[in-house]
């Protein structure tokens, strides 16, 4: 772009003027009353912006801390990474699909599934006086546990008419927002702690949530930053407050032995532990199982164990495992392998075999009906 051209100089002299005729003197003018110089304004020096204030919450009251954290939306999963996936495969092969599906046929097991399928739809759509809380953690990380998390909710969900939430007290890169299929995170549940009013309705906590189908909503326990922490007088002030909107609450929270994890074992209404169904795993929860024995009795006795199978086939006794860890009074399920939950990513519920359909259904039954004796 051109620079603007130089404007002309004040301080040169102007020409003198031509000569002209003498003339008469002319009558006398009044004259001017003399000024004070006029000043150019003074401007206070430049000084660099200040930091823009944190933003406020809408229900905040008048003179109260600004809300800690950033709150712009960040995407679950970055753009150049979705191409990296491949179609989701059904979990159940269609061989297996079509034998299941002859047998059924030419069998009288149809209307025994039917009974056995009502029967569970019944306890899943339990009444609650008030809200129920399920926390579901493991003693080791990739044993499953925010898939399981994510299927619970997910069940719930479908079954029950009252709203369901999920809450990540996993903020150490969890992935059960990937699980759910959430697009994007915002709010937290440090931020929500800090947001909460006694005088807000379900629309406006819900405002602050990730919508997922089906009436189910997600609080992030974090937006994917690495080192991010959740303390523990935060997840109680969101959690007590939270109890009176939802149905149903499941806590996918982190790993035992962490302070979050047992504030909210010792919390909830229920528990699911979850294991990998390998040698190690069985005999890792049944040292987890004889130490929480020497807690409340109603702590072992509301807690499910599941095991999970990575692998088709692996190399464990499952029947004599599952006998050995109900002897010490918890109930234990098996979900078995699954080629759509292996792959990772975000559960479609349409492509679950049918044996895990079935094993959720009857996870999720167990863990509300021992929420409920509580």
């Amino acid at each position: 772009m051109p620079l603007p051209s130089s404007a002309p100089d004040a301080s040169a002299a102007p020409p003198l003027p031509a000569a002209q005729p003498p003339q008469a003197p002319a009558p006398p003018q009044p004259q001017p009353q003399p000024q004070a110089p006029t000043q150019a304004p003074v401007q206070a020096p430049t000084q660099a912006p200040a930091a823009p204030a944190p933003p406020q919450s809408p229900y905040a009251p008048p003179g109260s801390a600004p809300v800690r954290g950033t709150f712009s939306s960040l995407p679950v999963v970055d753009d150049s990474l979705a191409g990296t996936r491949r179609k989701p495969r059904h979990g159940e092969p269609l061989v297996g699909r079509a034998l299941r599906a002859v047998r059924r046929t030419v069998s009288s097991s149809a209307a025994r599934e039917v009974a056995e399928a009502s029967r569970t739809a019944e306890t899943l759509q339990q009444p609650v006086a008030t809200g129920r809380q399920i926390a579901v953690t493991s003693i080791r990380g990739g044993a499953g546990k925010s898939t399981v998390s994510a299927l619970l909710g997910r069940t719930y969900a479908h079954y029950r008419h009252d709203p369901v939430l999920l809450v990540e007290a996993d903020p150490a890169l969890g992935t059960l927002p990937f699980r759910l299929g959430a697009p994007s995170l915002r709010w937290t549940v440090r931020d929500l702690a800090e947001m909460l009013e006694p005088s807000m309705s379900l629309l406006d906590v819900t405002g602050y949530l990730v919508q997922l189908p089906d009436n189910a909503w997600l609080l992030p326990g974090s937006k994917g930053e690495v080192g991010a922490m959740i303390d523990t007088k935060a997840y109680e002030k969101a959690m007590v407050a939270l109890r009176r909107y939802f149905g149903v609450t499941v806590v996918d929270c982190e790993t035992l032995p962490a302070e979050v994890a047992r504030t909210a074992l010792s919390a909830a209404h229920s528990r699911v532990l979850v294991a990998p169904a390998t040698f190690e795993g069985v005999a890792s929860t049944h040292s987890v199982l004889q130490w929480m024995a020497g807690l409340p009795r109603q702590v072992v006795a509301g807690t499910v164990v599941v095991l999970t199978e990575a692998v088709p086939h692996g190399g464990l006794d499952i029947d004599k495992a599952v006998q050995k860890l109900r002897a010490t009074g918890a109930t234990v399920h098996l979900l078995p392998y699954d080629r759509h939950l292996a792959a990772g990513g975000e559960i479609n519920t349409e492509l679950l075999a049918h044996a895990t359909r079935e094993a959720v259904t009857h996870i999720a039954a167990e863990a509300l009906s021992l929420s409920l004796r509580r």
